[in-house]
């Protein structure tokens, strides 16, 4: 995606830049407008996505990693995932990106997933903070978000 430039937001920066060559050779993933994909974005996640755990006796719901993908495939197809993974501290911090495209550019949400080295439940440490932080960056573009608003 070379001929594209990106927009990249972080809680410190904000910086927008628009596509710079014609949309005629774009994947027809790629000509949706940004907006109108964030608006699909924001969009509920049908419960049959949404399971429960409990944790410290209290329930907790979520969608797992592989879910969030199929939704990211369905409402921002052409979307890119990239995850940095760090070690240090007894900690295991996964940083995940999100990009999406849309014809008139593209956006980058970050987020950071954080887990024990030493972990003594279900997974791997670094599987785990790489989960944590890609559902993180999706919930960046609103993805999900009705999870901590609703009972």
């Amino acid at each position: 995606m070379q001929d594209r430039k990106i927009l990249s937001l972080s809680r410190s920066t904000t910086q927008a830049v628009t596509p710079s060559q014609s949309q005629t050779n774009t994947p027809r993933a790629f000509r949706r407008p940004l907006e109108e994909i964030l608006e699909d974005l924001r969009r509920p996640i049908p419960g049959r996505f949404i399971k429960t755990k409990s944790k410290k006796g209290v329930a907790l719901r979520f969608v797992s990693w592989y879910d969030i993908v199929r939704i990211l495939e369905a409402r921002a197809p052409g979307f890119e995932y990239d995850c940095s993974p760090h070690f240090g501290d007894g900690k295991t911090v996964v940083k995940a990106t999100i990009t999406i495209h849309g014809e008139d550019g593209s956006l980058s949400r970050s987020a950071l997933g954080i887990a024990d080295s030493d972990i003594e439940s279900w997974g791997d440490a670094t599987s785990n903070a790489s989960s944590m932080a890609l559902r993180r960056a999706a919930a960046e573009f609103g993805l999900g978000l009705h999870l901590y608003w609703e009972k």
